[in-house]
Order: C-alpha cells, then structure tokens, then sequence
C-alpha cells in the first residue's frame, strides 16, 4: 500500500548551490549530507548506472524532503536550462506558502525567476518559478488564506 511521497530528488550541477538555494533562499534546512564513491554495486544497480558517484544532501522543512544530488560520475548531461512545463518528465514541484505576494517579491529580490507575477486560479494563487538550475518549483497559496 502506497502512503503518500516521502521525497522529491533532483540532480543538480553544483550541491553548494543548490543547498545555498533551497536552504537559504527557500528555507529548507540541512537534514544530512552522504554521498558514495565509485564501485558500490549495490548503489549503481539501485540508480542503474555504472561506476556511479555521487554527493547526495537531504533537505527538510516541515513534512516536505528534497533530496539533491550531484552525480561526479558517469558525466551527468546538462538540463535544458529552457525545459518547457509541457514537456514531458517531471515538470516541478510546488510549495505551499502564506503571504504569497510577499513570499514573490521576496524571491525575486533573491534572484529568482518567474513565468508572472501571482495568477489567481479559482481556489489558489499561484506562481512557476525556476532554481538556479532551471528546474521550476511552483508557489501555492489557498486563497482562503490571502489577504483581505
């Protein structure tokens, strides 16, 4: 029986950076770093590649896990800093947050990129934005909870 998704995981070229992003930008905070090094055979057959290696940093806010990986082998190919949300694969994340204008004003002064500004949607208001890597996460905010 499957009880819900324990953590997302996303590999990135640079761990620092990313921890950097999500933990101080996003606020996440550092649960572990790990990491194996080449030869592991039960890590290459379990990720399905051969001679990997990898650093590894699981981050935590509230029930919420991201696992970031960067992989020092095989050569990882880079992302389509472009990747399109109607491509095909994972498409992003979403964060749910309070204060979702404040929170967007915030983020951008951070550096972040956005599609738009906050879009009203029936229930939510929301917004896609992109890491430092170009991976896009979205900004969720219940509109029962937005500021009168």
């Amino acid at each position: 029986m499957i009880h819900g998704v324990e953590h997302t995981a996303i590999s990135v070229p640079d761990l620092r950076v990313a921890i950097d992003f999500y933990c101080g930008v996003l606020g996440f905070e550092l649960e572990s770093e790990s990491g194996w090094p080449k030869g592991v055979a039960e890590l290459d057959a379990l990720v399905g590649l051969a001679e990997s290696a990898s650093e590894v940093a699981m981050l935590r806010m509230g029930e919420t896990r991201i696992e970031i990986f960067q992989y020092e082998s095989p050569e990882p190919r880079p992302q389509d800093l472009e990747f399109r949300v109607c491509d095909h694969g994972l498409t992003h994340f979403c964060l749910a947050v309070t204060g979702i204008e404040d929170e967007y004003a915030r983020l951008v002064g951070a550096g972040v990129v956005f599609n738009a500004p906050p879009v009203e949607l029936g229930a939510s208001i929301c917004a896609y934005g992109r890491d430092p890597f170009g991976n896009v996460f979205e900004l969720k905010q219940d509109r029962s909870e937005a500021r009168a």
